[in-house]
Formats: structure tokens, C-alpha cells, sequence
């Protein structure tokens, strides 16, 4: 695969997976916060993120 199309496809990918999550969280109104930000740089990192972190205690980043 080229560069160019791997990028491509990646950065297709990541907007897909954003638009994953501002839905989930409009339909359960849960607070995306900065997710769907860092899941446009860092793709299932970012789903992983949101998904797993609940935002509560004192190492809260956000």
C-alpha cells in the first residue's frame, strides 16, 4: 500500500471513529469532553479512552 492511501485511509478511519462517538455519547448524553479530539489524532486510542475512562479521582487530565 502507498503512502498516500495508507494516510488516507487512516484519516477516514478516525473521522469514522469520531463520529462513533459523538453519537454514543448524544444518545446515552454522556460528555464526550475532549475524546472525539484526541480520537481524530489517535484513532482507537482515543476510543479506547473514552470508552474506558470514567473521569473521576484526582489523576482526571481533563
Amino acid at each position: 500500500m502507498e503512502t498516500v492511501s495508507f494516510l488516507l485511509a487512516m484519516a477516514v478511519a478516525n473521522v469514522g471513529f469520531t463520529v462513533v462517538i459523538v453519537a454514543h455519547a448524544t444518545l446515552t448524553d454522556h460528555d464526550a469532553g475532549r475524546w472525539p479530539y484526541l480520537t481524530l489524532v489517535l484513532g482507537l486510542a482515543g476510543v479506547a479512552g473514552y470508552l474506558l475512562y470514567d473521569g473521576i479521582g484526582p489523576s482526571d487530565p481533563f
